[in-house]
C-alpha cells in the first residue's frame, strides 16, 4: 500500500480557508457556523472514504448507485422545491440534502468500472457507459435542476474522452448535439431557463429582471481593483447588490474585497487542485484508478469553470457552487468525499486484489 500524498490534502486546505474567509464577510453568521459544521461533516466523511480503502468501495460501487437512483426517486416522490427544483430530500428530524450531489459520485464509480474493461470503438461499446448515464440524468432534468444535469452530463462526456474516443465518433457526437439542442432542448426549457438564457446574450435587455444577476456580478468583480476595496467593505456585496452571494455568486464577493490579487491566488489554487489530480491519475497503473480520478478531476473544474464563467458573464446562470468556497452542505460534503476517492485510488494504484 502506499503511502497518502499530501500535496492534494494541503491545497484543498487553502481552498477551504479562502472560502471560510470569504464567506465570513458574505453570510451570517449563523450559516459560517453552519459551514464549519457541514465542512467538519465532510471531513469526517472522506477520512472514513479512505480507510475503507478503495477495494471495499469498488465492490460497493454498484450498490452506492442504486441507493442514489432510489433517493433520487424519492426526491420525485417526496422532495421539496427550493429555487424552482424539486431537488432537496427531508427524512424525519435530518437536515435537508440534495441526492443529486451524491450521484455524482457513485456515477463516476460505475462509469470507471465498466469502462475500464474495453475501448470505446464500435456502437455497442458506448451502450453500458450510456445506460448508466441516462437514469440519474433524467431523473435530474425532471427536477428541473439544468446545473446538476450539466455536471452529470459532463462527467460522463469528460471520463469518455478520457477512456479515448476516435475522431469520427467525437465529430457524430458535436452534430447530433447541435441538432438537439435547438430542437429537442431549447423547446423544452422553462420560462426562467429560456430568460437566462437571453439575458446571457444581452444581460441589459433585463437589468432588474433576468440580467440583474450578472449586472451586479461584473461590476463588483470590476470594482475590486488591484488590491480590493478590502475585508467587509465591497459595497455590493455588503449593501446587499449581490444576489445569492453566498453561494453561486460568492466569487464577485472575494474580487470585489480581494481584488485582481486574491481572484487570481484562487485560480492558481483551483489550477495546482486540477495539475495534482491528473498528476495522480497518470502515476495509476490500471486504466479503472485513473478513470475514477479524472472523474472527480472533471466533476470539480467543470463546476469551477462554470460558476466563475457565470460570475463573468462569460456563461448563462446555471445554479452551480463553487467547490470548496460557496456555502452548501451537501456540495461541501459531497466535494471532500470526491477528493478522498481520489486520494484512496492513487494510495491503493498498487495493491492486488
Amino acid at each position: 500500500m502506499a503511502r497518502v500524498d499530501l500535496s492534494l490534502p494541503a491545497v484543498v486546505v487553502l481552498l477551504l480557508a479562502a472560502g471560510m474567509a470569504t464567506l465570513s464577510s458574505a453570510a451570517p453568521p449563523h450559516e459560517l457556523l453552519r459551514q464549519g459544521i457541514f465542512l467538519g461533516v465532510g471531513l469526517a466523511l472522506a477520512w472514513v472514504v479512505v480507510r475503507l480503502g478503495w477495494r471495499r468501495i469498488s465492490r460497493l460501487a454498484p450498490y452506492l448507485y442504486l441507493l442514489s437512483l432510489f433517493l433520487l426517486l424519492m426526491v420525485s416522490a417526496m422532495g421539496t422545491t427550493v429555487n424552482g427544483a424539486k431537488s432537496w430530500l427531508y427524512i424525519g428530524p435530518l437536515p435537508g440534502f440534495q441526492p443529486s450531489e451524491f450521484s455524482k459520485l457513485t456515477l463516476i464509480l460505475v462509469l470507471a468500472a465498466v469502462m475500464h474493461e474495453r475501448p470505446l470503438r464500435g456502437p455497442l461499446s458506448y451502450a453500458r457507459p450510456i445506460l448508466l448515464l441516462v437514469p440519474p440524468l433524467a431523473l435530474v432534468v425532471v427536477e428541473p435542476d439544468l446545473g446538476t444535469a450539466l455536471v452529470i452530463a459532463a462527467i460522463g462526456a469528460g471520463m469518455m474522452l478520457v477512456r479515448g474516443v476516435p475522431w469520427r465518433h467525437l465529430a457524430v457526437a458535436v452534430v447530433l448535439l447541435g441538432v438537439a439542442v435547438p430542437t429537442v432542448v431549447l423547446p423544452h426549457l422553462d420560462a426562467y431557463q429560456r430568460a437566462r438564457l437571453v439575458s446571457f446574450v444581452n444581460p441589459s435587455a433585463d437589468p432588474q429582471g433576468s440580467g440583474y444577476q450578472v449586472i451586479q456580478s461584473t461590476i463588483a468583480v470590476g470594482s475590486g481593483g488591484l488590491f480590493g476595496k478590502g475585508y467587509k467593505k465591497g459595497t455590493q456585496a455588503q449593501l446587499g447588490f449581490i444576489p445569492f452571494r453566498q453561494t453561486d455568486f460568492i466569487f464577485p464577493v472575494l474580487a470585489e474585497e480581494g481584488g485582481f490579487v486574491a481572484s487570481v491566488t484562487l485560480l492558481l489554487l483551483y489550477g495546482v487542485l486540477f495539475w495534482r489530480l491528473v498528476a495522480m491519475a497518470n502515476e495509476c497503473p490500471k486504466d479503472r484508478d485513473k478513470l475514477v480520478i479524472m472523474g472527480v478531476m472533471v466533476l470539480i473544474s467543470f463546476q469551477v469553470l462554470v460558476n466563475i464563467g457565470v460570475t463573468l458573464g462569460l456563461a448563462p446562470v446555471t445554479g452551480i457552487t463553487l467547490p470548496l468556497v460557496s456555502y452548501g452542505g451537501t456540495s461541501m460534503i459531497s466535494t471532500l468525499m470526491a477528493l478522498g476517492l481520489a486520494l484512496v485510488v492513487h494510495r491503493d494504484r498498487f495493491a492486488e486484489w
